[in-house]
C-alpha cells in the first residue's frame, strides 16, 4: 500500500471513529424502522372489532347483532343497545364508534357515527352497515352525533398537537443532556434539571393549548384541561428520555427517539384509530405517552372529558418511571457524560 493510501486510511480512521460507526448505524436503523412503522401501521386500514350498537325490535335484534358479528375478519364487535338515546350516550361516552338504530315503522334506517373520534371509523362502519341494509331491502342514512368543527375537518388537530409536544419533551430533554451532560452529577442536580423540565413543560401546554385553540381556532375544549394534558404529555416523555440517557448516555436519545417517534406516532390513533391498525400497533397504541395524549385531548376537546382516567395514569406512569429511574441511576451509578462546571472566579487559585 503507498503512503498516500496509508495516509488516508488513517484520517479515515481519524475522522470516522468506531464509535461514531456505530452511531451511524444506529440512525441508518432508526431510520428503517420510522419507514417500517409509518407504512406498517398506515398503509391497509382494516376494521378488526369495530364497536358498533344495534337499536332494534326484540325479534329482529340479536339476527343484526349477528348478521355483524358474522362479517369476515372479526370486523365488527355488535352490541345490543336498548333505544337511540341510549345509543347517543354510549358513542359520546367513547364506549362506540357507531350504531345502526332501525326503524319498525320504516324501511330507512340511521346509522349513528362520530366523525370527532376518527373519520376513518365512520367510514368503516358505513361500508360495513350499508351492504347489509341493502341485502334486506332497506337503506340507511348515516347522523353523525358528534362532528368535527370547521377548524378540525379532518380530526388531527388533536394528534399533529400532541406530536408538538412529545417533540418537545424529548428534544428539551436532549439538549439539557447533551449541554450539561447526559448524566447529573447528582441528585440535586437531577431535582434542578427535572425542575427545569418542569417549567418548559407548563409553558409547552399553555403555548400549544393556545395555538390549537383560540389562536388558530383549530379545537375546541377547555384550555385549563388542555393545558393540564399538554403539560404532562411534554414532562412524561421528557423525563423518560432523561432516564434513557442517564442509563445509556447518547444512545439514550436515539432510544427516545424509537420509543416515541417510530412506534409512538403511528400508533397513536391520529390518521386511523385502533381498531383499523393492524394488531401490533394497535396493542402499543394507548399505552405510549403519544396515544394517551391523544385520547385525552379528543375526549377533552370532543366529547366532555368522558373516559380520561386511563389516558392520564399512563401518562402520570410514563413521568414517575422516568423521574424514578433518573434518580435510581445518579444514585447509585457512576456518572457518565460530562458536567459543565462553573468557571472559576478571576483570580482564584485552582490545584494544580
Amino acid at each position: 500500500m503507498s503512503s498516500q493510501s496509508q495516509g488516508f486510511v488513517r484520517e479515515l480512521k481519524d475522522a470516522v471513529s468506531g464509535r461514531t460507526a456505530v452511531l451511524v448505524i444506529g440512525v441508518l436503523l432508526l431510520q428503517l424502522g420510522f419507514i417500517t412503522s409509518y407504512v406498517g401501521a398506515l398503509h391497509a386500514p382494516k376494521p378488526h372489532r369495530l364497536s358498533i350498537g344495534v337499536v332494534a325490535p326484540a325479534q329482529q335484534q340479536p339476527q343484526l347483532v349477528g348478521a355483524l358479528d358474522q362479517v369476515p375478519g372479526q370486523a365488527v364487535r355488535a352490541t345490543p343497545v336498548a333505544d337511540q338515546d341510549t345509543a347517543i350516550a354510549r358513542i359520546k361516552d367513547q364506549k362506540l364508534y357507531a350504531a345502526l338504530v332501525v326503524d319498525p315503522s320504516g324501511t330507512q334506517d340511521t346509522l349513528l357515527v362520530a366523525s370527532a373520534r376518527g373519520k376513518s371509523a365512520a367510514t368503516a362502519a358505513q361500508s360495513i352497515v350499508t351492504p347489509l341494509e341493502q341485502q334486506q331491502g332497506r337503506t340507511v342514512r348515516t347522523q353523525d352525533v358528534a362532528p368535527l368543527p370547521p377548524g378540525d375537518a379532518n380530526g388531527l388537530t388533536s394528534f399533529y398537537l400532541v406530536i408538538g409536544w412529545c417533540v418537545g419533551g424529548y428534544l428539551v430533554a436532549s439538549i439539557l443532556g447533551i449541554s450539561a451532560g447526559s448524566r447529573p452529577a447528582n441528585r440535586d442536580r437531577a431535582l434542578i434539571r427535572t425542575g427545569v423540565l418542569a417549567l418548559y413543560s407548563i409553558a409547552a401546554g399553555l403555548g400549544g393549548t393556545l395555538i390549537a385553540g383560540p389562536i388558530l381556532n383549530a379545537l375546541p375544549g377547555s384550555i385549563a384541561g388542555l393545558w393540564g394534558v399538554g403539560s404532562l404529555v411534554v414532562f412524561a416523555v421528557g423525563t423518560v428520555t432523561m432516564a434513557l440517557e442517564c442509563l445509556f448516555d447518547l444512545v439514550g436519545i436515539g432510544l427516545a427517539v424509537l420509543l416515541f417517534v417510530v412506534l409512538g406516532n403511528p400508533s397513536a390513533g391520529g390518521v386511523f384509530p385502533p381498531p383499523l391498525m393492524p394488531p401490533f400497533w394497535r396493542a402499543i397504541g394507548a399505552w405510549l405517552p403519544n396515544g394517551a395524549g391523544t385520547d385525552a385531548t379528543r375526549s377533552i376537546a370532543y366529547f366532555g372529558a368522558t373516559n380520561l382516567t386511563v389516558p392520564l395514569l399512563v401518562l402520570a406512569a410514563w413521568a414517575a418511571a422516568g423521574l424514578a429511574v433518573t434518580l435510581v441511576a445518579v444514585s447509585t451509578r457512576p456518572r457518565g457524560g460530562r458536567e459543565v462546571a462553573a468557571p472559576p472566579e478571576p483570580g482564584a487559585v485552582t490545584a494544580g
